[in-house]
């Protein structure tokens, strides 16, 4: 079929062995890379998912905070009308005791 890679007299002046030795950290090199490429992608996975979460909580404390603004501008409101009460009840007495103070 054709040559094997390499000889017991490599013309090119490496021996076996060397040869061997470099096969083997080219063997070691290609599993490095490999563990490397799945360690980034579980990496990017992870970066997804982080995003994600982090994309909804962020949706969730903008609803929060919009939760809260609403319920202050009820409180707003309603202690508005409280003053307003409170101002109509405080006229209606002052009235009442001008009333009383021309009866005496």
């Amino acid at each position: 079929m054709g040559e094997p890679l390499y000889t017991a007299n490599m013309s090119s002046g490496v021996s076996v062995d060397e040869f061997q030795a470099l096969e083997q950290k080219v063997l070691r090199a290609v599993e490095i890379v490999k563990k490397e490429r799945e360690l980034r992608s579980a990496a990017e996975a992870e970066a997804a998912t982080l995003r994600q979460q982090l994309a909804e909580q962020t949706e969730t404390a903008r609803s929060q905070v919009q939760a809260v603004q609403r319920e202050k501008e009820a409180a707003e409101s309603q202690i508005a009308a409280l003053n307003q009460d409170r101002e109509a009840v405080r006229q209606r007495v002052e009235k009442m005791l001008q009333q009383m103070d021309e009866l005496v």
